[in-house]
């Protein structure tokens, strides 16, 4: 423990600091920022804009060519242009077949879907599929709406297009409170009447779609006045429709944003551009061209905390026109700028990442401690391994708290400390029980697997499939291994990196070139000792960091701890268990079934824990740190799930500090960066670094103990140690290497896609590896042929699965096991031949 106090000294002293001095709030930086694109060949409003296959698409609309107040008649359009790119010039297509404008309008991965609209003599129900194939613009028919509708407004989840409000005929003095879909992927499907929101009727609504869910805000209800003319009222609530929930009203505006454009933002924001407030409805005809336009202010709905805040100012505010995701950016083409005048410009929005505060010396020189501190107790074990026994199990001279501690840290990766809060953030407690089952996975392990892996004396968990079954499936067992970790200690690096990047600012090269060099050079030197008593203070960093995160964002909130309870529990943000039997939710059965049996994969089946076991004096001492391990996962998903509520309740008081770009993994990070004191900050920063390289070392020397051990030793069993050990320190060298310049790879090229398709191929046998060992040691039927026919068996059950059902993600490691162990028992009684002495290798033959 020598090694923790320097880290557990500067800890007391700035904590002190921080909450004596709490950090202050910053101004908000606008965080727009705008180009023009090419602009339309006239100026117009009310068009149909939406963007297919890298191309801007622009069709109908209305436009003046005299000012209405001036005498001027309005001007119905049935043009259609194309603009393929920002440097390109529009193309003219083919018009309408007839003048149209105020039609709902989307994009869709098919297409622009535009549906209803007006010619100003009559409103309309056809809807019309517009695709771009690179050198012509194709209109597709598509089933009429229930009823004619113009100035309604529509938002696409995956391919179903949903719309909301509008108006059955020019002269009509009622709105429509209508609430419609159509999966355009459906061929010969027919628009849905779906139940509409649960108020006021409304035309010109903002509808925008958002982590699946569909939210209507605004829009202006409509009754006949003195003189029989429609008359708005302008509203700002809001609602929210979920599929398969329904209606949940949530907050408005703040003012009306009647004809505003709107888009959704990085995972959780919608952003709503100007909008007609109804503040000089009554003055149009006085104003007239002397009418100032429209608000410019640029607002972000929260659709998890529920909140609105402003981000920016339009330098040009419009209404009437659409907001188009287009080349990395949101594109706003023409639009009313005031009443009775349209404008040909197309600015060009990106919502940004806030410029965080930059981390300051002492940030640095607190990290810069830590990473020194890993090198010189890398330094220090390397003088006490001399063979590959003690490279792989440290002379098994390792305590079981530490090697219990080390195990906690293996499962407990960066991934995991952004994942976890980020989830909270997110939506509530539900995963809470599956971060704590391991405690249930626990007593099976210490009595039924760990009495194998201790008294058989092996060094790698696939030892014992070659003693049980035969060398292929030891082989295959140590290959599936070998195949996953080469393939995850890139992302490992990758992802932490990329989300302390985006929330601090910290390039992410030199965040991965960090973690993996210095992981890679104290595991080359001091071996697993090395590993796990980093390991040690890596947990402690990491717990550490984020326990005092919690304080300080708590302290952070108004009314403490307190508020973030009663907040909480009010959202329902707490909300532990979802008593349903549908196996696609988060249902408390899919949860609890589906992370016990995922648990067991890890500690029957991967090296990385399994090797823990083998360091400890005794069986007795493994067992220990088996149970601590496991019940190290309550105070830690205490702490981390706390964390994430704390964070929803602080970012519901102060909705300006949140960052409408950053990813949802950031948000931990932001905080961090954002809200702490310096040194706190580096602190915490390392605690992050602490988590992907604690896992990142396990990997490491795991995968050189299975290279050498199952595969080297299998073939060379004459290798002196001297050769054995030199190829151990090659081989981490070698994966250290892969895993970082994987991950350096990761960011010049998108390679995530392919990742992807790797890992997800390679999981297939994750489940299938855990049955094998489950027939090894529960029967004394499984055959060799069998136990690998099982797992074959199991992982096409499994891509099945993954591919053709609904079934939640959660339960894929259960299907994968129990179908790998019955269908490799039923197949033992048909190939391979029946085991030999079994004395010592199953349950019922094992020594007592």
């Amino acid at each position: 423990m020598r090694y923790c106090r320097p880290i557990l000294a500067i800890w007391v002293a700035l904590s002190i600091c921080t909450l004596a001095c709490p950090a202050q709030e910053a101004p908000q930086p606008d965080r727009l920022t705008w180009s023009q694109a090419p602009a339309l060949p006239r100026a117009l409003a009310g068009h149909m804009a939406g963007a297919h296959n890298g191309a801007l698409i622009v069709a109908g609309g209305s436009t003046f060519d005299v000012s209405p107040w001036q005498g001027g008649e309005r001007i119905w359009l049935d043009t259609a242009y194309v603009l393929p790119s920002p440097t390109d010039a529009w193309i003219k297509e083919q018009p309408l077949p007839h003048p149209l404008a105020y039609a709902a309008v989307a994009s869709t991965p098919l297409g622009v879907v535009y549906a209803g609209g007006s010619d100003g003599i009559q409103h309309y129900a056809a809807s019309m599929l517009l695709q771009w194939d690179g050198g012509a613009l194709k209109r597709l028919p598509l089933p009429d709406l229930p009823s004619p509708c113009a100035y309604g407004a529509a938002a696409v989840l995956g391919t179903t297009v949903y719309i909301a409000g509008g108006q059955t005929a020019p002269d009509s003095t009622v709105a429509l409170k209508n609430f419609w879909s159509l999966d355009v992927s459906s061929p010969g499907g027919a628009w849905q009447e779906l139940e509409p929101w649960p108020g006021p009727a409304r035309i010109l609504p903002v509808v925008a779609a958002q982590a699946g869910s569909v939210y209507v805000f605004s829009g202006a209800d409509l009754a006949a006045g003195t003189d029989g003319k429609a008359v708005r009222t302008y509203l700002t609530d809001g609602y929210r429709y979920t599929p398969k929930e329904g209606w949940q009203a949530v907050n408005g505006p703040p003012v009306a944003t009647v004809a505003a454009e709107a888009i959704a933002t990085g995972p959780a924001s919608i952003v709503v551009f100007s909008g007609d407030d109804g503040s000089l409805v009554t003055r149009n005809a006085e104003l007239g061209d002397k009418h100032p336009g429209f608000p410019g202010v640029v607002r972000a709905f929260n659709t998890i905390t529920g909140k609105w805040s402003t981000v920016g100012e339009m330098p040009n505010p419009v209404v009437t026109t659409t907001a188009v995701a287009w080349q990395g950016g949101i594109a706003i083409p023409g639009g009313e700028d005031r009443p009775g005048h349209r404008v040909d410009a197309v600015p060009q929005a990106k919502v940004h990442t806030l410029a965080h505060r930059s981390m300051t010396v002492l940030d640095y020189a607190v990290m810069g401690a830590y990473f020194a501190l890993l090198l010189a107790m890398g330094f220090y074990f390397s003088r006490r391994t001399s063979t590959s026994a003690d490279f792989f199990l440290g002379g098994k001279r390792v305590p079981w708290w530490a090697a219990g501690i080390s195990i906690f840290g293996t499962l407990l990766s960066a991934i995991t400390f952004l994942a976890v809060p980020a989830t909270a953030f997110r939506s509530d407690w539900v995963y809470f029980i599956g971060n704590v089952v391991s405690i249930i996975v626990a007593p099976i392990i210490v009595y039924a697997y760990l009495p194998f892996f201790r008294r058989l004396d092996v060094t790698t968990a696939y030892e014992y499939l070659e003693k049980r079954f035969n060398y292929g499936v030891r082989l295959f067992g140590g290959l599936a291994f070998l195949l996953f970790q080469l393939g995850r200690v890139g992302i490992v690096l990758y992802l932490p990196a990329l989300m302390l990047s985006t929330a601090t600012g910290l390039d992410v090269r030199v965040s991965i070139l960090l973690m993996g060099v210095i992981t890679t050079a104290y595991t080359v030197m001091g071996g697993i000792e090395a590993v796990i008593w980093t390991d040690v203070l890596q947990v402690i960093v990491l717990l550490g960091g984020a326990l005092l995160s919690l304080v300080l964002i708590a302290h952070s909130v108004d009314g403490g701890f307190a508020a973030v309870y009663t907040t909480g529990m009010a959202d329902g943000k707490f909300r532990m268990a979802d008593w349903t039997w549908e196996h696609s939710a988060t249902a408390f059965w899919v949860v609890f079934i589906g992370r016990t049996l995922e648990n067991m994969i890890p500690y029957t089946t991967d090296q990385t824990v399994v090797q823990r076991y083998l360091t400890t004096p005794t069986e007795k001492d493994a067992a220990r740190s088996i149970w601590l391990g496991s019940l190290m996962s309550i105070p830690s998903a205490i702490i981390f799930f706390s964390v994430g509520t704390a964070l929803y309740v602080f970012y519901k008081g102060h909705p300006q500090l949140f960052d409408p770009a950053i990813q949802m993994d950031g948000v931990f990070p932001l905080f961090i960066v954002e809200q702490l004191p310096p040194g706190v900050t580096g602190l915490i920063i390392a605690a992050l670094f602490a988590a992907a390289m604690s896992s990142l070392d396990s990997s490491l020397n795991s995968v050189s103990a299975v290279v050498v051990t199952d595969l080297y030793r299998r073939v060379r069993p004459d290798a002196s140690e001297a050769a054995a050990l030199g190829l151990a320190r090659w081989i981490t060298v070698f994966t250290g290497a892969l895993g970082t310049g994987g991950a350096l790879l990761m960011t010049t090229i998108d390679v995530t896609s392919l990742w992807e398709h790797y890992m997800k191929l390679v999981g297939l046998f994750g489940g299938g590896l855990a049955g094998l060992f489950a027939l090894g040691i529960f029967t004394r039927r499984a055959t060799g042929s069998g136990a690998i026919a099982g797992a074959a068996c199991g992982a096409i059950t499994l891509y099945f699965v993954q591919s053709q059902t609904s079934v939640s993600f959660l339960l894929y490691s259960s299907v994968g096991i129990v179908v790998s162990f019955v269908a490799g028992y039923v197949a033992s009684f048909y190939v391979g031949r029946n085991p030999g002495d079994l004395a010592g290798l199953t349950w019922s033959t094992r020594k007592k």
